[in-house]
């Protein structure tokens, strides 16, 4: 089932953001409750999940941002998506990503982006069979400390 998350599946998604990227699952921290409170109460700040049998095997989020050009229409950043290694290749990523765009849509946003740090052809090819591409626009980051 694809929906929005509810407030008390924090943990639970920070289980499955073991499969993106992160090596632990953090501490419940003030800081950390604080940061969760801003996301769950942003009504552009969207954390997509995909439920299978009660449990959350896939996510992504979506971020609606405001925008003065392109005649005032926002944008949407999509980030963070992943799929328990045991559930992949069934669809669930692509659902949640079909969500996000139907959330964008609605918000009259003119673009949806998204990177990735994965040099994994078959990833790149996922994306490129979502309906992103990789020749409009050329991403740059500049990490900071």
């Amino acid at each position: 089932m694809i929906r929005e998350i509810a407030e008390n599946e924090l943990n639970e998604l920070l289980m499955l953001y073991l499969y993106l990227h992160e090596d632990t699952v953090p501490q419940m921290t003030e800081h950390l409750k604080n940061t969760w409170d801003l996301i769950i109460q942003d009504k552009n700040h969207h954390v997509i999940v995909n439920e299978v049998d009660g449990k959350i095997v896939s996510s992504c989020i979506c971020v609606i941002i405001p925008n003065l050009t392109r005649n005032i229409r926002p944008y949407a950043i999509i980030e963070n998506v992943v799929t328990h290694a045991d559930y992949r290749r069934k669809g669930y990523a692509t659902e949640c990503l079909n969500y996000a765009k139907e959330i964008s849509e609605k918000a009259n946003c003119y673009k949806m982006m998204l990177l990735t740090g994965s040099k994994q052809e078959t990833t790149h090819r996922f994306y490129i069979s979502a309906g992103y591409n990789s020749t409009d626009k050329t991403a740059f980051i500049h990490w900071l400390k």
